[in-house]
């Protein structure tokens, strides 16, 4: 097996021309452990990280584009992630170990499509889309159509997950995200949870955004969970009203780390404890949501 380290994209096209049937990887620690699992490997190995195009991080068309082959690390260090996104720097605190984090990329986390994947949570909360290019062409998906099930993506034969696009909205937000391990650290998540919300000045909501991982094949969203909040403080009996509507949406299995009876019951749970994370002045007890 050859292993190829391009430095542009369009070397990188070459050589996926010159292999056929080549694999591409970034920081490998999810492909690596992988290949070594099932002992089939491909014919060739194509590199991103020596690629410079996929590791930026820049404004571009009012948004923030992010190359797939941004590390986390980079991403958690960099201040247009720290000033505009911080729901998703949190999250990626509590990914891995430092050392995964420094090898592992925002698109090696989307590509291995798993439902437990820490970034992919607050990445749907934000509304991300994807960029998918081939040589001769690129096109754009929303996260949700992007990824179909666990280790199913959208990508088509000879297609790179070029970036990902992440809309800025700079009014006041209150953002959490939560996972819940069987530790604190280098864990994977039995479930996990990613909100954001905006309020009035009175403390009533305004919108929200949820999003659950690892309790279904994919990450778990609801327009009418979100929407019951509209018009309600962050109180726990308003949010109450959303525990029968997760209860329905989701489907949690049964595996090594939890029972998919705990996870369904965790799911509802996370949901409860922005009344004990939330402000103040919106009826929490001011323990832990943060305000952008």
């Amino acid at each position: 097996m050859n292993v190829y380290l391009p430095g542009s994209l369009s070397e990188l096209w070459s050589r996926q021309e010159e292999c056929g049937m080549a694999q591409f990887f970034a920081g490998g620690t999810d492909l690596f452990v992988k290949l070594r699992a099932s002992a089939q490997y491909p014919r060739a190995l194509i590199g991103l990280e020596a690629v410079r195009e996929l590791r930026s991080i820049e404004e571009r068309e009012g948004a923030i584009f992010v190359g797939a082959g941004a590390s986390h690390t980079r991403l958690l260090s960099h201040p247009l992630i720290q000033a505009h996104f911080p729901l998703l720097a949190k999250a990626l605190r509590v990914l891995g170990s430092p050392p995964v984090r420094n090898m592992g990329t925002i698109g090696g986390n989307i590509c291995t499509a798993s439902p437990a994947g820490d970034a992919l949570p607050p990445l749907y909360a934000l509304g991300a889309e994807v960029e998918l290019r081939r040589r001769d062409r690129s096109r754009r998906l929303p996260i949700h159509e992007f990824i179909l099930g666990p280790g199913k993506t959208a990508l088509a034969e000879n297609e790179l997950l070029y970036g990902v696009w992440l809309k800025k909205d700079d009014s006041p937000a209150l953002f959490h995200f939560e996972k819940v391990g069987p530790r604190k650290a280098l864990a994977i998540a039995i479930a996990s949870f990613a909100a954001l919300i905006n309020s009035t000045d009175a403390g009533i909501v305004k919108k929200a955004r949820f999003a659950w991982g690892s309790v279904g094949p994919v990450v778990v969203t609801s327009r009418e969970a979100e929407e019951s909040l509209v018009g309600f403080p962050l109180t726990r009996e308003s949010l109450q009203r959303i525990v029968p509507i997760v209860d329905k949406i989701v489907s949690p299995i049964d595996d090594v780390r939890a029972s998919a009876s705990y996870r369904r019951a965790l799911a509802g749970n996370l949901v409860l404890r922005l009344a004990e994370y939330g402000p103040r002045e919106m009826g929490g007890k001011g323990e832990g949501l943060t305000r952008t």
